[in-house]
């Protein structure tokens, strides 16, 4: 249906123009005009600002692949740790080296998907910031971890 004739002109909700409206692409797409990543307030309104936010993304990216391997880290050295104590005092230790390791997979759980919620801006830019960012991240981090993913997403 046409909704082109029902008056709604150039102006969005609460007076602003549509010149300063996100854009809500699902389709893959190189055009910066009116991106937003992910908050409203993220928005990238000129060159210089695509250029800090596409930077900031790629550290967002290596900062995951930091979290990745802290986790993984602290995991094997608790896991020795644990192991060289004695048997009345590991199952306490143990559990709460279990929080401590769930928290850890909480946290990157949640950065994976907000990482995903980024990549999903269907902004060609922006992807390749979040692989760029994966990739030095790896390069700099990932020397203990696997090039396998476990998470389904990022």
């Amino acid at each position: 249906m046409d909704h082109s004739h029902m008056g709604h002109g150039h102006m969005g909700h609460g007076g602003s123009g549509m010149d300063d409206m996100c854009s809500m692409d699902m389709l893959f797409t190189w055009d910066t005009t009116n991106l937003c990543i992910v908050f409203r307030q993220w928005h990238v309104r000129s060159t210089t600002s695509l250029v800090f936010s596409l930077i900031a993304i790629v550290l967002l990216a290596m900062v995951y692949e930091a979290l990745r391997s802290l986790s993984r880290r602290f995991e094997a050295s608790q896991n020795r740790r644990l192991a060289d104590m004695p048997r009345q005092h590991r199952v306490q230790a143990a559990q709460r080296v279990h929080l401590i390791k769930a928290l850890l997979y909480a946290l990157q759980n949640f950065y994976a998907f907000m990482l995903m919620l980024v990549f999903m801006t269907y902004n060609g830019w922006v992807m390749v910031a979040v692989s760029v960012g994966a990739f030095l991240g790896y390069l700099v981090f990932g020397q203990s971890t696997s090039a396998t993913k476990d998470n389904a997403c990022h």
